[in-house]
């Protein structure tokens, strides 16, 4: 580490920290699956969902409770590609993602204090306007696509 440039070095010393000390492993998981479940429930989501996904629902559910603990806690436990994958699925419309987004933001809300909750809502908004950014283009494109 280069100790010449104390930014960098206490930049790389706090990305190994959680994003909230509340924020625990068994949470996540909670979180993943109740979402989850709201997700496979919508009339629009559920299918495409359960039609990308296929038959081992538990092998996503592990790779998603990988990928939050991975963002939320820095566990470094995912290494997967959500870009390529996403882009694979042409039936979602940029709109969905705030479908998306509200069943997070409840299942946040329910399981997390208010504080963790807000972190972790925000970490799925920047991550879901990445996504919409790589699948739909520029986002004064967004309307027009979706």
């Amino acid at each position: 580490m280069d100790r010449s440039r104390p930014e960098l070095s206490a930049r790389a010393t706090s990305d190994a920290r959680p994003l909230h000390p509340a924020i625990t492993q068994d949470q996540i998981s909670r979180l993943v699956d109740e979402f989850y479940d709201r997700v496979f429930a919508d009339a629009r989501l559920g299918p495409i969902f359960l039609k990308h996904i296929g038959e081992d629902r538990s092998a996503h559910m592990r790779t998603m409770k990988q990928f939050w603990s991975s963002v939320l806690l820095k566990t470094r436990t995912y290494s997967g590609q959500p870009v390529p994958v996403h882009l694979k699925l042409s039936e979602v419309r940029c709109e969905d993602f705030a479908i998306w987004l509200g069943y997070f933001r409840e299942t946040a809300n329910e399981i997390f204090e208010p504080d963790a909750a807000a972190i972790i809502v925000a970490s799925a908004e920047r991550i879901a306007e990445s996504l919409k950014l790589a699948m739909f283009g520029s986002p004064e494109l967004f309307a027009k696509k979706g």
